[in-house]
């Protein structure tokens, strides 16, 4: 393997190195059928299928944490794993590193994918409760859930039922949860979607040009969009100050940070994080706040 680093990943990252395709067709032969030699001659997948992404992310999965199971609907949103791997650790950073099922964390918007629930019960033991308020995306992550043991009992799904509330209907009389994280819908329509997708990857030189990641209304995008979407997560927050102990969620434009911050100032939030991330040119960050000690 190339033992290169991607840069700017997390330290603890798994996939911090560039893939063996050989390893990992061992492992999953059917990404073989997607594994060809790029512009430089080492074997590497189109990112603008969305077949073969979602492929290379089961042969990812299996591979690091011997999940057998795992696919989405079409049409839904398909995460890359080593970036979405990066916002559990950083979040376990916040916790010292605390590890096992005693450990409860929200995930507000889990998806068809229930990707993050996944990986933080995988790699460090904890217990998820996935919300979701789309019924077919509810439906898979159960599905996804149920069919690998290992994590099946660390990981409940929940559904939604109101597109405006994060923590109302979904955190129960007397539950505690350590940590709350979020990838909210970033752009305002689907439209705004589909420019920022492609922008994406003509900046990647890729010819081919289409949601390779997929995605439906309430994964990529919302009305407000991103900002409107945490500023509500961040009001709502201080009613639940008691029920957890560190809110995140990430926040892909940084520009929206000053206004954000102005909002946890109102709710009187007495601690205040930015944890940058980077995964190549990709650049995000997490805000975390919490209220207490």
């Amino acid at each position: 393997m190339n033992s290169a680093l991607k840069e700017g990943m997390h330290p603890r990252n798994r996939f911090r190195t560039r893939y063996d395709f050989l390893q990992l067709i061992a492992g999953s032969p059917a990404l073989a059928a997607f594994v060809k030699p790029n512009a430089h001659g080492d074997a590497g997948i189109d990112f603008a299928d969305p077949l073969a992404v979602k492929a290379l992310n089961q042969a990812l999965l299996k591979q690091a944490y011997g999940l057998q199971h795992w696919d989405i609907p079409p049409g839904y949103l398909c995460p890359p794993v080593p970036g979405r791997s990066d916002y559990i650790h950083h979040l376990a950073d916040l916790i010292s590193l605390r590890r096992g099922s005693k450990v409860q964390v929200l995930d507000i918007g889990t998806g068809a994918n229930c990707i993050y629930p996944l990986i933080g019960a995988s790699e460090y033991g904890w217990s998820f409760v996935g919300a979701e308020m789309d019924a077919v995306a509810l439906r898979w992550a159960k599905k996804i859930v149920t069919s690998n043991p290992s994590v099946a009992g660390l990981i409940e799904c929940r559904l939604q039922k109101s597109a405006r509330q994060c923590f109302q209907g979904i955190i129960q009389p007397g539950e505690r949860f350590d940590l709350t994280m979020c990838n909210p819908p970033f752009h305002t329509s689907a439209a705004e979607a589909a420019a920022g997708t492609q922008r994406k990857q003509r900046n990647l030189g890729l010819k081919k040009v289409g949601l390779n990641f997929g995605g439906k209304a309430g994964e990529l995008w919302c009305e407000g969009g991103e900002l409107d979407f945490i500023r509500r997560m961040i009001e709502e927050s201080s009613a639940f100050a008691l029920s957890c102990g560190w809110f995140t969620t990430l926040v892909s434009k940084s520009e929206h940070l000053p206004r954000l911050e102005k909002g946890l100032r109102q709710v009187k939030a007495t601690e205040v994080r930015i944890i940058d991330m980077a995964q190549g040119q990709k650049k995000s960050r997490i805000l975390a706040w919490r209220f207490g000690g």
